[in-house]
């Protein structure tokens, strides 16, 4: 599976970092120095000619073309009409969404349940509630559509200096396939620690916002497991706000549905953060999985780590991963590195993988990008079918082995497990 990087090609994945001090030849980029980019005569750290310069390049863009500077409002009218031009939705296959983009979001929606840890608190609150608001901004017009049709939001509290003494399990079923909206508040107070498992099921026709507050020195993971039926459309944005050297892990489980489109970032408020997305993805024949994340390095000395995988089967089988990485002007000492890699089973799928990295100051630890996508490796099918291992089982073998570098990362046994047994169904259909 050839590889393709952003960054010094002739670097190790490891190294490849922007930002090293000049004065180190095998880590030095041209046109970077220890104060930032100088590519151009007109790049003198202010704006020039109502343009903003790219990271990567000396080419004018526009504003918007930044991520750091996308529209976020709570008003849908603030958003135009969908056109499935815009560079967000030009993957997503509009006329497939059922109505969310351009409906009322009036249905029933999914019924949620909370569970697992006693010790926590679980709430339904109005629309009114204070706390609604406290993690996010809609940035797209379907999350601001849900925003405005949501009538209450679930909030899950985990108290300030409190381990949950087990995983809170939120499960979220579908009935109904009318376009409908939802609201998740998860709030883990300063000192906090626990792991919240998101269970979607069933049939659904929704569009949900969470909302993720990670308090100081708190520790969260959540799981966002995504195995609805076939003919499910989940649109769903989860977006984290990181306190002072908190840790937060974010993981993404995509199996089922007709089209799942998930939008998760993680935005640090003060230093010493650190961030973990992890995502997993199996498309079949026709399915759309669709990711697009974003971590916002907008203050000192944070780290964030991202892993995405994916393997696809299947005539029309598509997936999207669009990684966007921003590191602010203020955001010295940052180390972030993402990596995407997708694995072809059969002819007829497609997969989209675009990692972007926006950098606005050179004074970094680090940080790169990379993204792979291809077929199976035939040196590795043929190590182990010289060891007497079928061509079939070992085509399997590499694919467990593929994905299951995600699934330890999720840390709760039970449903690693499940996991593991549901990637096990899905080759199991593919007849691979």
């Amino acid at each position: 599976m050839a590889e393709t990087t952003q960054l010094n090609p002739g670097v190790d994945d490891d190294i490849a970092r922007i930002g090293a001090p000049s004065g180190d030849a095998t880590l030095a980029i041209a046109g970077f120095t220890e104060e930032g980019e100088n590519l151009s005569e007109f790049n003198d750290g202010t704006a020039q000619h109502g343009l903003k310069k790219h990271s990567h390049g000396n080419a004018p863009v526009i504003p918007e073309a930044s991520r750091g500077e996308r529209l976020k409002s709570y008003n849908l009218a603030d958003f135009p009409v969908l056109t499935g031009r815009e560079e967000d939705w030009r993957f997503t296959p509009l006329k497939r969404l059922r109505g969310l983009h351009t409906e009322s979001l009036d249905g029933a929606g999914p019924t949620v349940s909370v569970g697992g840890a006693a010790n926590i608190q679980v709430e339904t609150v109005e629309r009114t509630d204070p706390r609604i608001g406290c993690a996010a901004i809609p940035d797209d017009r379907v999350s601001a559509a849900a925003w405005a049709a949501a009538p209450v939001a679930t909030v899950i509290t985990v108290p300030a200096q409190t381990t949950a003494d087990s995983e809170i399990t939120v499960s979220i079923r579908g009935k109904d396939a009318a376009p409908a909206a939802q609201h998740l508040i998860i709030d883990a107070q300063a000192f906090s620690k626990a792991v919240v498992v998101l269970n979607h099921q069933g049939t659904a026709t929704l569009a949900q916002n969470i909302e993720i507050r990670v308090g100081d020195g708190a520790e969260l993971t959540v799981v966002s497991v995504q195995e609805w039926d076939e003919d499910a459309v989940h649109l769903s944005t989860q977006q984290a706000r990181i306190g002072r050297d908190a840790r937060f892990k974010h993981v993404v489980v995509s199996l089922g549905g007709d089209l799942v489109r998930l939008t998760p970032s993680s935005v640090f408020t003060a230093p010493g953060g650190d961030v973990e997305m992890y995502g997993l993805y199996f498309a079949d024949a026709g399915q759309h999985l669709e990711q697009r994340l974003l971590v916002d390095h907008a203050v000192p000395r944070c780290k964030s780590r991202v892993t995405y995988k994916g393997a696809l089967q299947g005539k029309d089988a598509h997936t999207v991963w669009v990684g966007d990485v921003l590191i602010r002007k203020d955001a010295e000492g940052t180390d972030t590195y993402e990596v995407n890699r997708n694995l072809l089973l059969t002819d007829g799928a497609r997969s989209d993988s675009v990692p972007n990295l926006e950098i606005e100051t050179g004074l970094i630890e680090g940080a790169g990008h990379a993204s792979a996508t291809g077929r199976f490796d035939d040196e590795h099918l043929f190590y182990l079918m010289a060891r007497g291992i079928p061509e079939k089982e070992a085509r399997r073998l590499v694919v467990r082995g593929f994905l299951t570098e995600v699934i330890q990362q999720i840390g709760v046994p039970a449903l690693e497990e499940h996991l593991s047994e549901a990637v096990e169904r899905e080759l199991a259909a593919g007849n691979l």
